[in-house]
C-alpha cells in the first residue's frame, strides 16, 4: 500500500526538460483535478487476474503503482534493505486521441528509490517525475515496463528487472518469483472502505530471489537477497475519516509470509475495513479480517525534520493462528519527505521479525510503511 497525493513538482532548474516538467505540472494538474476526471473503471469485485497481464499498465484505472521492497546482504556481510515504488496518476481516461497534442498530459508518473545500510545505520532515498508522454516516462500494456526517465522496471521471462538512481544513490537487480503472486482480499478486491469501489485489485509477488548491485557514492557492492513486489490498481482514494494507514509485509524463516494493512480514522478507531493475508510455505492463502488481527504499538520515534511520531515497535498478535510477532526497525529513520514527486512525508523501512508460531520461535524479516503521521492525509486527485 503506497500514498498517492499529488503535489507540484519543486525540481531543481537543472534542465530545460525539468523545467517544462515544473511547469506543466503547476498549470494543467490543478486543471485535471478541478475537473474530476470522470470515465475512470472503478474497482469492483469479481476481477480475473491473468498474469502476466496484470503486471501491466492498466489505463482505466486512475491510480496504480508497483512496488518492491528487499532485504539483501553482500559477500562482506554488509545488510542492506531496499524500496522501490513506481506511481502512475491517470489525468484523463483512456487512449490518446491520434491527433492529440505530443505535450498533452494524460498521465504522471512518479518513483520513489530508498536504501537502508543496515550496517552504518544510515537512510538514503531519490525521488523522480516525469510527464507521461514525450518519452520522459510511461507505462506499457504489450509487455511489463515501467519508467521514469532512466528509472525503469521490466518483466524478462519470468524474471524482474529494476533500474533506480543516479551516481550518489543507485541499485540495479534481477529479480525471480519463486512462488505464485497472492491475491488480496476477498472475490478479487481489496477493499479500502465502506463504499462501492473504494478499493483496489491488489497482489503480491512475496517470495523472490534478487541478486544485483547497490552503488552508494560511487563504491559497487554487490548484493542477493530476498524481495517483496505489490502491485494495486483502483480509481478511489481513501474516505475523508481515514488519515493514514499502517501496512507490514512479514518474510519468516519458517516458509510464512504475512501482509495486513491497519487503516486508521480520524476519530482514533482503527477502519472496520482493514485486513490482510497469511500465507503459507506451500502458497496457501488465508483472509484475515480486521477482528482476527491484534496489533499494538510498543514504543515510538520522533522526526526531527517532519515533527512526526510515528511507531518505532510492534507487536502482530493472530491467535487464531498462534503467531505472535515483534517487529522492530533496523534503523529508526527511515522517513522519506518528497516535495518534488507524490508529495507525502511517510515512514517505510527495514524491520527485523521475531516471536513464535505455533509454540515454536519463528524469525524473519519484514517493511513497514506508514502514512498520515505529520499530517492527516487528505487526497488531492
Amino acid at each position: 500500500m503506497t500514498s498517492l497525493r499529488l503535489s507540484p513538482l519543486i525540481p531543481r532548474p537543472s534542465s530545460l526538460v525539468t523545467v517544462l516538467l515544473s511547469i506543466f505540472l503547476l498549470i494543467f494538474v490543478p486543471q485535471a483535478i478541478a475537473a474530476g476526471n470522470p470515465g475512470f473503471k472503478p474497482a469492483l469485485p469479481g476481477w480475473k487476474y491473468e498474469f502476466p497481464r496484470d503486471h501491466r499498465l492498466h489505463r482505466d484505472f486512475k491510480t496504480e503503482w508497483w512496488y518492491y521492497n528487499g532485504h539483501l546482504k553482500s559477500p562482506e556481510g554488509q545488510s542492506f534493505g531496499y524500496q522501490v515504488t513506481f506511481f502512475r496518476v491517470g489525468l484523463i481516461p483512456g487512449p490518446m486521441p491520434r491527433e492529440g497534442s505530443r505535450w498533452h498530459i494524460r498521465d504522471v508518473y512518479m518513483a520513489h528509490l530508498a536504501v537502508t545500510d543496515i550496517n552504518n545505520k544510515t537512510f538514503l532515498y531519490q525521488e523522480k517525475a516525469g510527464r507521461g508522454n514525450l518519452g520522459l516516462a510511461g507505462a506499457d500494456t504489450d509487455q511489463y515496463r515501467v519508467w521514469v526517465e532512466n528509472w525503469k522496471v521490466i518483466g524478462e521471462g519470468k524474471g524482474h528487472q529494476i533500474q533506480a538512481g543516479d551516481a550518489d544513490l543507485s541499485i540495479s537487480l534481477n529479480i525471480i518469483p519463486t512462488n505464485p503472486p497472492v491475491i488480496h482480499g476477498v472475490n478479487g478486491l481489496s477493499q479500502k472502505g465502506s463504499k462501492a469501489g473504494q478499493a483496489s485489485h491488489y497482489y503480491s509477488q512475496t517470495r523472490m530471489n534478487t541478486k544485483g548491485i547497490i552503488r552508494i557514492k560511487g563504491k559497487e557492492i554487490p548484493v542477493t537477497g530476498i524481495s517483496w513486489m505489490d502491485h494495486e490498481f483502483g480509481s478511489n482514494q481513501l474516505s475523508k475519516t481515514q488519515t493514514g494507514w499502517d501496512w507490514f509485509s512479514i518474510q519468516l524463516d519458517n516458509g510464512m509470509d504475512l501482509m495486513i494493512y491497519q487503516l486508521r480514522r480520524l476519530d482514533g478507531r482503527v477502519d472496520p475495513n482493514s485486513s490482510g493475508t497469511l500465507i503459507g510455505p506451500d502458497s496457501h492463502t488465508i483472509h484475515l479480517f480486521l477482528k482476527d488481527i491484534k496489533l499494538r504499538v510498543l514504543k515510538f520515534w520522533k522526526s526531527s525534520r517532519s515533527g512526526a511520531e510515528y511507531p518505532a515497535s510492534w507487536e502482530i498478535d493472530l491467535p487464531q493462528h498462534d503467531l505472535k510477532l515483534e517487529l522492530i526497525p533496523l534503523v529508526a529513520d527511515q522517513e522519506l519527505m518528497t516535495p518534488k514527486s507524490t508529495g507525502v512525508t511517510y515512514w517505510e523501512g527495514a524491520v527485523k521479525v521475531k516471536g513464535h508460531y505455533k509454540g515454536r520461535a519463528a524469525e524473519g524479516t519484514g517493511y513497514v510503511e506508514m502514512t498520515g503521521y505529520d499530517r492527516r492525509f487528505q487526497p488531492k486527485i
